[in-house]
């Protein structure tokens, strides 16, 4: 990978994997579905909110390619939970491994589909055979969640 390529973090991709059915939660795994209401539901917002951007519900399947993944495997497929502009709520089926680095493939709002390098922070199971977690964008990913873009700092 170029230098070039690793600093381009949000690109979009006409020949994704990423198809009209990620966009539909209904195409997802009924323990997906269950487990997602489950969590939503357990969701009361009276505990202590540490996190600096709000998350807006983000439901749509996601593919992740590790950077440590051997040549030509396949890329994990996540179900997104929510998004912020610097990270996305998933659940997978797949126990996938803490501080690696990687590209998470999904469709934006706007249903072109879009690329960015990102870091996995959580990976913990939640059922038998499931594993919620969340990664974190290289750059902050503003379209993904309705967020203006900030103003870039003054060059001195």
């Amino acid at each position: 990978m170029s230098i070039t390529e690793w600093q381009n973090t949000a690109t979009v991709d006409p020949d994704s994997a990423v198809t009209a059915a990620s966009i539909d939660p209904a195409y997802w795994p009924p323990e997906a579905r269950m487990i997602l209401s489950a969590l939503e539901a357990g969701d009361s917002g009276l505990r202590d909110n540490r996190r600096v951007h709000t998350r807006n519900l983000y439901q749509v399947q996601a593919f992740l390619q590790l950077f440590s993944d051997p040549d030509g495997a396949p890329p994990w497929k996540l179900y997104t939970r929510d998004v912020s502009p610097r990270s996305l709520g998933f659940l997978t089926p797949h126990r996938l491994p803490l501080g690696y680095g990687g590209i998470v493939e999904l469709p934006a709002p706007d249903g072109q589909t879009i690329r960015a390098h990102c870091t996995l922070l959580r990976c913990r199971q939640t059922v038998r055979g499931w594993f919620e977690g969340a990664l974190s964008f290289h750059r902050r990913q503003n379209f993904l969640c309705g967020v203006e873009p900030e103003p870039e700092p003054d060059a001195v």
